[in-house]
C-alpha cells in the first residue's frame, strides 16, 4: 500500500538531525538551537524514558494497575512540549507523560491514575494541561471548543507574544480514524480555532498497522478539511520542536490549525497489557532501534564535545534519584475513601447527586470499619 519512501517518512519527512547524529538543514523549518537547549533537550529525554522505564517495572511488580509505554517517542513529546509558552493549553491522551513532565508536573502525579487512586491529581488551569483522557479522540473535540472560546477571550492574534495563546492536542494514528477528531477538524477549520492537532504516528494502533487505517500519509488528511499539514521526523527533537513552535506560532497569530504528524515508532507495546511480539516482526522494532531519538542527539553533542561525562555522570544521578521518588512515592500512595468519587465533579453540586452522596454516605455508616 505504501512504497519504500513512504516507510521512512517519505520525501516530505522534515528532518534537522539524521539517525546518526548529523545535523542537516531544511529550507522551511531550519533554526539554530544554543548548546544549552541541545543539552536541555537530551535531558529531558533520559528523563522522560527513565519516567516510562520506572513506570514499567512498577506495574510488572503489581504496583500499578496498568501503564501506557512512551519508548521511541521522547523526542515527539519534548520537542513539542518544549516548543510550548506558558499560556499556551495542552489536551493529552493518555501517554503525554513527556509533555506533562515539560509542563511542570511532577511525574509521581502520573501514576496515580495507572494505580486506581485517582483519575489525575494535578490541576488543570494551574499547569495549563488537561487530565489524561482515556476515551479515544475524544479530547481533540475538547481542545477544539477550549481554542474556539480563547478567541472570544481575545488572546489570539493580538500581537502581544505574553498574551496571545494557543493550543495543543495530542492523538495517535489510530485516533486519526475516530469520529470525533474529523469532527474536531471540521470546526477548527470553520471557526480557523488557534489549535494544534499533533498526531504521534507510532505505526500501530494497538494490533492494526498504519496500512490498513490510511491510503495516503495522515499529515495529507488535513487538506481535505482546509488547513495544513506537515510531516516531521518524530525521532528528531530538533525538527519537532521546530515544527510544532511554527505551529503554535501561526495558531496564536490567528491564521487557524495546523496538523503535524510526527513520523516515530512505539518501541514497547501499546500498554503493559499487551504483547507487541504476536503482531509486528521484531525486524522492524530492529531497524527503528537505530532511529533512536535519544542516540542521535547524544551523538551530536559528543562529536561536538557539548557534553562531558561529567554531564553525563550527573544526569545518570538525577534519573536514578527520579526512579526512587517515583518508586517510594507510588508505594506510598494511600488508598481512597469511598466518598472521595462526589468531589471534583461539579462546582456546584445537583440536588440529586446530593441526596445520593448522602444515601451513601448513611450506608456507608452501617459498616463498622467506615466509622
Amino acid at each position: 500500500m505504501f512504497g519504500p519512501s513512504q516507510n521512512d517518512g517519505g520525501p516530505e519527512l522534515v528532518q534537522l538531525l539524521t539517525p546518526e547524529g548529523e545535523r542537516v538543514h531544511h529550507p522551511e523549518f531550519d533554526m539554530d538551537f544554543s548548546a544549552e537547549q541541545l543539552r536541555g533537550f537530551y535531558r529531558d529525554m533520559v528523563l522522560t524514558r527513565r519516567i516510562d522505564t520506572e513506570a514499567t517495572a512498577l506495574q510488572r511488580h503489581g504496583e500499578l494497575g496498568i501503564w501506557a509505554q512512551l519508548l521511541g517517542q521522547e523526542a515527539a513529546q519534548i520537542g513539542a512540549g518544549r516548543a510550548l509558552r506558558p499560556q499556551d493549553y495542552v489536551f493529552p491522551t493518555y501517554r503525554e507523560h513527556g509533555v506533562a513532565y515539560c509542563k511542570g508536573i511532577d511525574p509521581l502525579s502520573l501514576l496515580g491514575l495507572f494505580r486506581g487512586v485517582d483519575h489525575g491529581n494535578w490541576d488543570p488551569a494551574e499547569f495549563n494541561f488537561g487530565l489524561y483522557t482515556i476515551v479515544i479522540g475524544a479530547q481533540t473535540l475538547h481542545a477544539t471548543g477550549y481554542a474556539m472560546g480563547m478567541q472570544r477571550d481575545g488572546v489570539v492574534g493580538t500581537g502581544d507574544p505574553e498574551r496571545d495563546a494557543a493550543v495543543v492536542a495530542h492523538f495517535g494514528d489510530g485516533a486519526s480514524s475516530q469520529g470525533d477528531v474529523n469532527e474536531a477538524f471540521i470546526f477548527a477549520a470553520s471557526y480557523n480555532a488557534p489549535v494544534v492537532f499533533f498526531c504521534q504516528n507510532n505505526q500501530w494502533a494497538i494490533s492494526e498497522p498504519i496500512e490498513r487505517q490510511t491510503r495516503i500519509p495522515l499529515y495529507q488528511r488535513a487538506l481535505g478539511f482546509g488547513f495544513p499539514g506537515v510531516r516531521v521526523d518524530g525521532n528528531d527533537v530538533m525538527a519537532t520542536y521546530a515544527v510544532t513552535q511554527a505551529a503554535l506560532q501561526r495558531a496564536r497569530d490567528g491564521q487557524g490549525p495546523t496538523f503535524v504528524e510526527a513520523y516515530t515508532y512505539r518501541m514497547g507495546a501499546h500498554t503493559t497489557t499487551d504483547d507487541p511480539t504476536r503482531y509486528r516482526l521484531s525486524d522492524d522494532v530492529e531497524s527503528w532501534k537505530l532511529k533512536d531519538p535519544i542516540a542521535r542527539v547524544e551523538a551530536y553533542l559528543r562529536r561536538n564535545g557539548l557534553i562531558d561525562t561529567e554531564f553525563v555522570d550527573d544526569l545518570k544521578k538525577e534519573a536514578d534519584d527520579l526512579g526512587a521518588h517515583l518508586r517510594e512515592g507510588c508505594k506510598s500512595m494511600p488508598d481512597p475513601k469511598a466518598m472521595q468519587m462526589f468531589d471534583h465533579v461539579y462546582a456546584d453540586m445537583p440536588e440529586e447527586l446530593v441526596a445520593q452522596r448522602d444515601g451513601f454516605a448513611a450506608y456507608l455508616e452501617t459498616f463498622e470499619e467506615a466509622r
